[in-house]
């Protein structure tokens, strides 16, 4: 599992810690670190440039020759081939002798026959989030020949090995809780807005109820999906996963910020009525993954009243009812899944994802709803939408 030390911050007090004594603390107590990784911009001399000139490169269509005020008191000369910059922007410009997070070291060249002193960069180029297709767009006027690394936060990651009889551990939350306790600091709780349950309900038919003891969903009307803001995708990619829209980004982000997997499903694409059953015998389904699988009898999925196989129980959603752009209703999935069962499913299909290997560790039931409720809070902040009562059985 990887995990951000500046997410981990926000629930522990991690302050004079080193990540080495965090290492040790944590190895000491069982706790693997198999990787430490620092992340963010690291040279020196990847600095603050401004584009004074761009013109056209004599011997290629999609390259721009430039002249960019590095704060060296005369001007540089770079090829580049964005597209999504204009003269006065202020970019990130690595000098030649700067290292990349690739390996690669930035030199003097010739492009197309004209020399090119440096590059203009990308945010992922530099260790950074890519807000654009092209340069990163410097904001905030910073002044040309300041050290890009000063401009942001940097963070490490850590490659945790969490044991199979560990299952707390596979959350910011629950690997700070740890933390706090190792270093005999007091408990920071975290204040969550409660949601009404709604028992017996004729929305949802569960008939399996000893794979399942308990699900609940939570409609979410005049949503609208849309890219994350800055700060949820820095959260996401700064452990390794890609955001994709807001709703399934602030699903991803409780499920490592709690351990609580979660799902959103389309309501468009969902019909009157959920039910929770065995799969029949070769029945097919159609995963977010891309991939068809043939099931077999027994595996718990989730179905509409017209039949199709919305998700695979605690492994996968369906490709048919994922959220899209388009959508403007959710239903939202939080669930308790027995362990045995996703495990059998998960390895029956040699289908894995970070549900899955959650609910097969055993997640705790009394986070089923508090989960909802945080994806619930950051879901009406960034998504809008009404919430139209809990469904639960």
């Amino acid at each position: 599992m990887n995990v951000s030390l500046n997410w981990l911050s926000e629930y522990a007090d991690l302050a004079g810690k080193s990540v080495q004594e965090l290492d040790d603390l944590l190895t000491f107590a069982g706790i693997e670190i198999e990787g430490i990784h620092s992340k963010g911009v690291s040279s020196d001399k990847i600095v603050v440039a401004q584009i004074m000139e761009a013109v056209q490169h004599p011997n290629a269509d999609r390259l721009k020759v430039t002249q960019v005020d590095a704060g060296e008191g005369t001007l540089r000369q770079i090829v580049c081939g964005a597209q999504n910059y204009k003269v006065g922007d202020k970019v990130p410009c690595a000098l030649p002798g700067a290292a990349l997070p690739n390996g690669f070291t930035i030199g003097e060249t010739k492009m197309r026959s004209v020399e090119s002193k440096g590059m203009l960069c990308s945010g992922s180029e530099i260790g950074l989030t890519d807000k654009e297709n092209g340069l990163l767009i410097l904001e905030g006027d910073p002044a040309v020949g300041t050290p890009v690394k000063t401009l942001f936060a940097s963070d490490v990651l850590l490659e945790v090995e969490v044991t199979p009889n560990r299952p707390d551990l596979l959350s910011h939350r629950g690997l700070a809780y740890e933390l706090e306790a190792l270093l005999e600091q007091e408990h920071r709780s975290v204040e969550l807005p409660e949601i009404a349950t709604v028992h017996g309900s004729e929305w949802i038919e569960n008939d399996a109820p000893d794979a399942c003891p308990f699900y609940s969903l939570t409609k979410v009307t005049g949503v609208t999906v849309k890219d994350s803001p800055d700060w949820l995708k820095e959260r996401l990619v700064s452990i390794g996963l890609r955001p994709i829209n807001n709703i399934v980004d602030i699903t991803n982000f409780v499920l490592h910020e709690m351990g609580q997997p979660l799902h959103a499903f389309d309501a468009a694409q969902v019909g009157v009525k959920m039910h929770l059953r065995g799969a029949k015998a070769n029945e097919k389904f159609s995963a977010l993954n891309g991939s068809e699988y043939e099931l077999k009898s027994g595996e718990l999925v989730i179905s509409d009243d017209r039949g199709e196989v919305l998700a695979l129980a605690g492994v996968m959603g369906g490709a048919t009812s994922g959220v899209t752009e388009s959508t403007t209703t959710i239903l939202l999935e939080s669930a308790y899944f027995d362990p045995s069962k996703v495990r059998a499913t998960s390895r029956a299909l040699i289908l894995t994802s970070d549900s899955s290997y959650r609910f097969e560790r055993g997640v705790d039931p009394q986070n089923v709803m508090p989960a909802a409720s945080r994806a619930l809070q950051l879901i009406l902040e960034i998504a809008g939408g009404t919430v139209e009562g809990d469904t639960a059985v």
